[in-house]
């Protein structure tokens, strides 16, 4: 059977190796965390290390990382645990946070579904009451990046607190919670090649009080009860560890980047009726939002799978359905262009055949939908 191109990493990473290797040495050793026998300290060691490593990723100080089973489980945590009478979120929010707090105020966003700042100083100004403000550092589904030390600035000027998902935005780009100027921060592991079901919510130093949303357990300095997940929070420290390091090694992360560029530039030159969502805006490097217009998502993600390509359309925790987009319905984008609208996303381990598979396939099947389709797909 040929090898499966995986273009979906913003739905979740291929885990590394050495993310492997750290998961199956926990799993190996016995002992609980909160024991004070000899294996249970050395499971402690485990998780304070890991937690080191995913403070060190964001710059944060380990204290104020508070292990969870995912940025769901850590976004929860914030909007819930606030204590805020207000929240306060972008239109283009994860559902993670759209759906925990229904009644929350929405920011609305441009046509390349940038926040508007002035929107979000009115809503402040309009209603004293102490506020909760959310907004994601990057799209999962488009790559734009937010404003958001500026967004954190208003928040601060007029005094909320001022939270941000950067789950997308860790190991693609510099993330730091002092320079966005961020109260909390959620991450989740798997978005960088860490196991599924782990994740944190990072505070800052000197942070306020979160009330936890799981009760019945000292864990996580009363912050979160339950056993720590041991294995997935050393693969996680591992795997902060080295999206860290690539972020130092200039070339390394600009590989996806390059990779991105390409695939828009000649998917573009293949069938110029295509669009790249929101071209124009500041995005992560290894995103693209692809659209076809007038062929369903989901009939492009369908056939780019049985050729063996894995793509998706909207955020990948609507899993098993392939419903309209929240986030290119809040951008005002025609009905017509967000219901044709596939996300291609890269990785650590994507190389640039995948990009050649990618091309081959969806413009085979832009010519059996009754595009003209011009050329062939270049060799990288």
């Amino acid at each position: 059977m040929s090898r499966v191109v995986y273009l979906d990493y913003n739905a979740g990473a291929p885990a590394r190796p050495e993310v492997v290797v750290a998961v199956a040495g926990a799993l190996a050793e016995a002992g609980n965390p909160s024991s004070i026998h000899g294996p249970g300290r050395a499971a402690r060691q485990r998780i304070e290390t890991a937690r080191a490593q995913v403070a060190a990723l964001v710059g944060a100080a380990p204290e104020g990382v508070v292990f969870t089973s995912g940025g769901t489980e850590a976004n929860a945590q914030i909007l819930a645990g606030s204590g805020r009478a207000r929240v306060i979120v972008s239109a283009v929010e994860h559902p993670s946070v759209l759906d925990a707090v229904p009644t929350a105020e929405r920011i609305t966003v441009d046509g390349d579904g940038v926040i508007d700042l002035a929107a979000l100083e009115r809503l402040l100004a309009a209603d004293r009451r102490p506020a909760l403000v959310s907004v994601m550092l990057a799209n999962n589904e488009t790559g734009v990046i937010q404003p958001v030390a500026e967004a954190a600035a208003i928040a601060r000027a007029h005094g909320a607190l001022f939270h941000s998902d950067v789950a997308q935005a860790v190991g693609r780009i510099p993330v730091s919670l002092a320079a966005l100027g961020a109260d909390f921060l959620s991450v989740s592991a798997h978005k960088m090649g860490g196991p599924a079901g782990v994740g944190a919510l990072v505070m800052a130093d000197g942070a306020f009080t979160v009330a936890p949303i799981l009760l019945g357990g000292g864990q996580e300095r009363r912050r979160r009860a339950g056993t720590e997940n041991l294995c997935g929070i050393a693969g996680f420290g591992v795997a902060a560890t080295l999206a860290g390091d690539e972020l130092h090694d200039g070339d390394t992360i600009s590989a996806p980047g390059r990779l991105r560029d390409r695939l828009e530039r000649q998917a573009l030159e293949l069938v110029p009726e295509a669009v790249v969502i929101a071209a124009g805006a500041a995005r992560l490097p290894n995103t693209c939002c692809l659209a076809l217009p007038g062929v369903a998502s989901q009939t492009q993600v369908m056939a780019l799978d049985l050729a063996g390509v894995a793509v998706s359309a909207g955020a990948a925790c609507s899993s098993g359905k392939v419903a309209e987009s929240r986030v290119l319905a809040a951008m005002g984008l025609d009905p017509v262009l967000r219901g044709s609208a596939i996300r291609v996303s890269l990785g650590w381990a994507s190389r640039a055949e995948d990009v050649d598979v990618f091309l081959a396939a969806w413009a085979g099947l832009a010519r059996r939908k009754g595009f003209k389709v011009s050329g062939a797909v270049a060799a990288a």
